[in-house]
């Protein structure tokens, strides 16, 4: 590997005689967090020679290890669990990784590409300096030019703002919280959320003998084996993983999609409301208010759950018309439909908690990032961050590891590649940019004014 670059701040060493005293060091790029999608960008900024740091807050690929439950696994086959320049090699593709395998596939990765990582440093700040950012963190302070934000979409667990109206004697958790079901009060439990976390809960405590009541709203209902291949198989098959962020008419909305009803778990063909029902799971509506123990629930349940199903018929039809078109009919099982979504015709509206027996509520509600530490303006009227397919709309900060953030597949594991590769080449020319305005500044700066040459 050749020797990093960081021709920015040879520059600004040239222009200001030395380095800034009041830094703990400088880099061409730092990046914050040491999760997958940090280390892929890592590496590519490795492949163009420019020299940077990640900052990680806890230990390479942190939330894998302390912010999930003990059960549970990718959403992806193994064998698309790869980054630039590394896959799984083992022996079981088709099987889905624990918690402490995607961990132990991410520390082999750092450690395969030599990753620059400073782990146990909390970045606390970053602020605009010169042509630069001030990174400031627990352990000291950087100054860079460029910066890279990896530290996910998954940082704080969204929580409705009626949990504070609920009754103190509910428990309160969010699959942050959530380890096991033996942690749970004994009784009855509430999982707020239809998304792939909802159901997979639901389907956890229900099992463990504590009777569940799932409340769901809007959803992505998939089955996980189509017609003898893993759905993630045919969505990569067909381009629709690969659709990118400019080809959608709303990006937005697209980009606040549910996570679909999947599980990985190769033993089951899949996991959506159907087979929760048939282990007793009581469906509820979108859970709209709670007042102490009373709650109110939507009576758009019947209609959330035939737009899922209507929606994952199309896209089996999309599969099909495919495999139509590439001449695959002979050689799979034949197109099949799924039951649709059983629910009561009068679904119950409101709950009380107390004689239901409700002991715990999970709010599987979905999450947020954290960049409180961001002292930039750079976030729009409802305090998201605003960037254009993870170039953020600042000089030299990027961001990525974010849903959808330049491709459908952007917050997989497998799709942290393509958008690593993207943003590391807009950010190299950045920095090439930033270097040649340096140089001519440099040399405006050393040419003697009294010869004439500037001032006649």
């Amino acid at each position: 590997m050749s020797t990093p670059r960081n021709p920015v701040t040879a520059a600004v060493r040239d222009i200001n005689g030395k380095a800034d005293d009041n830094t703990s060091g400088s880099r061409s790029t730092i990046i914050v967090g040491g999760g997958h999608a940090g280390l892929a960008i890592s590496r590519c900024l490795s492949e163009r020679s420019i020299d940077h740091l990640i900052l990680e807050r806890g230990e390479v690929g942190n939330a894998w290890r302390r912010d999930r439950w003990d059960s549970l696994r990718l959403l992806t086959p193994n064998w698309q669990c790869r980054l630039p320049g590394y896959a799984y090699n083992g022996d079981d593709p088709d099987g889905f990784m624990t918690m402490v395998e995607v961990s132990r596939f991410i520390d082999d990765y750092a450690r395969f590409i030599d990753a620059p990582v400073q782990t146990g440093t909390s970045v606390t700040a970053v602020h605009r300096r010169g042509q630069g950012y001030q990174v400031v963190t627990d352990r000291g302070e950087w100054f860079c030019h460029t910066l890279v934000i990896a530290t996910g979409a998954f940082s704080q667990p969204l929580i409705p703002a009626i949990s504070k109206t609920l009754s103190p004697s509910i428990n309160q958790l969010t699959p942050k919280d959530y380890r096991n079901p033996a942690q749970l009060a004994n009784g009855g439990v509430l999982v707020v959320g239809g998304s792939a976390t909802g159901l997979q809960l639901a389907d956890e405590i229900q099992r463990s003998g504590r009777p569940v009541t799932l409340s769901v709203g809007e959803h992505v209902r998939l089955p996980r084996i189509y017609r003898g291949r893993d759905i993630q198989w045919w969505m990569d098959a067909t381009g629709i993983l690969d659709e990118g962020y400019d080809e959608i008419d709303d990006i937005n909305r697209a980009r606040r999609v549910p996570s679909p009803q999947l599980v990985g778990t190769p033993e089951r063909n899949s996991l959506d409301l159907n087979v929760l029902t048939a282990q007793g799971v009581k469906l509820v509506g979108r859970l709209m208010a709670i007042n102490d123990m009373r709650t109110l629930f939507s009576g758009a349940l019947n209609n959330h759950c035939a737009l899922a199903d209507l929606k994952m018929n199309r896209l089996l039809n999309h599969i099909d018309s495919w495999i139509g078109n590439t001449g695959l009919d002979t050689t799979l099982p034949p197109a099949q439909r799924y039951p649709a979504t059983r629910v009561d015709g009068s679904p119950c509206l409101t709950l009380d908690l107390e004689q239901s027996g409700i002991r715990s509520i999970i709010w599987a509600t979905g999450f947020r990032p954290d960049y409180s530490w961001l002292k930039l303006p750079v976030f729009d009227h409802k305090g998201k961050l605003r960037h254009d397919g993870g170039v953020v709309d600042a000089p030299g900060i990027y961001v990525t590891g974010l849903p959808f953030m330049r491709r459908r597949k952007s917050s997989f594991i497998h799709g942290a590649e393509d958008d690593a590769r993207d943003l590391s080449g807009h950010l190299g020319n950045y920095l090439d940019c930033l270097s040649k305005e340096s140089a001519i500044k440099s040399r405006f700066l050393t040419i003697p004014t009294h010869q004439g040459l500037l001032f006649g």
